[in-house]
């Protein structure tokens, strides 16, 4: 492993860092309860005025990497418009807990007690991904302060046959294997899965470096997040409750994690209220892939009428 002055992944971290901050942000740790801390950039309490009331946005990001690297483009152009909260999930970035609970569930409920802590009243959310995951989860569990739904690239109606689908597009046994990359070829696989650019050219210490920097931490317990997924378990029905919430749904229409058909299938069960926006050209990741697209789209949806 390269000392962190010559690792990419280290310097682009702070580049992230210094993103969030320059959008208003700052890096706050709160106890949520006697045994979970989460980490979390947040507007600083001691900067907002009464005249500063803007609605307020919950960011949760996907499986992988902290919440900084995923939602630094949505930070950015959200801060203007919103108050924006941008936590790290329970075992990823700096957020730990004591307790053996390992559920998407157990994750939406303590969202939900941090947002209580921040003295947040309403809120939107938008999850991609394993965060759209835990954004359906609060929408239940709070209809009354979960106000509109963004869901992106997000299988939450993924039956047993769509995990065996994945495992053999990506040609493995198991998800951790494509989730919790150990190796520069099982990175690789991830990255052809999740974004439509081909890497071809990078070599091998670029990916190990991302995977010691990114994805080796608390990777027994994300381990125990995987199989902890509610939804891939029982069988292969799939009974989803509709959402009380008007609720957008966006999905890159090359993703092989999640293929565009599920997008369909969860618009219809998510309810009337659901509609879907598709973005050409883009994988698992567009919000990344094509960021002023994606913003746009949620903006539209966030400010428009009900």
């Amino acid at each position: 492993m390269a000392p962190s002055f010559l690792s990419f992944v280290s310097l682009y971290g702070i580049y992230l860092r210094r993103c969030f901050a320059t959008s208003g942000l700052t890096s706050q740790f709160i106890d949520i309860d006697d045994h979970t801390t989460i980490h979390l950039w947040a507007p600083n309490p001691d900067h907002q005025t009464p005249q500063q009331q803007k609605p307020s946005l919950l960011l949760l990001h996907g499986f992988g990497p902290s919440a900084m690297w995923q939602w630094r483009r949505q930070a950015q152009f959200f801060s203007p418009h919103f108050h924006v909260y941008v936590p790290d999930l329970v075992f990823f970035g700096d957020s730990t807990t004591k307790s053996k609970e390992r559920s998407e569930v157990f994750q939406a409920v303590s969202m939900g007690k941090l947002m209580e802590k921040l003295q947040v009243k309403k809120y939107h959310v938008m999850g991609t991904s394993y965060g759209g995951f835990v954004a359906y989860h609060m929408a239940k569990l709070w209809p009354e302060k979960v106000e509109k739904v963004v869901i992106a690239s997000s299988g939450v109606n993924m039956r047993k046959a769509d995990n065996m689908e994945l495992l053999q597009r990506a040609n493995v046994e198991n998800v951790e294997e494509i989730m919790l990359p150990e190796t520069a070829t099982q990175l690789r696989t991830l990255t052809r899965l999740a974004i439509s650019r081909r890497f071809t050219m990078v070599p091998d210490f670029f990916w190990k470096d991302v995977i010691n920097q990114l994805y080796s931490e608390n990777r027994n317990e994300k381990l125990q997040l995987l199989k902890g997924i509610t939804l891939l378990a029982g069988d292969d029905s799939c009974k989803l409750p509709p959402l009380q919430q008007n609720v957008l749904i966006v999905w890159g229409d090359k993703d092989q994690i999640f293929p565009l058909k599920m997008a369909y299938e969860l618009k219809e069960l998510t309810g009337k209220k659901t509609r879907l926006e598709i973005i050409q050209n883009t994988s698992h990741v567009p919000q990344i892939e094509n960021s002023t697209r994606f913003n746009n789209i949620v903006k539209n949806f966030l400010c428009g009428s009900s």
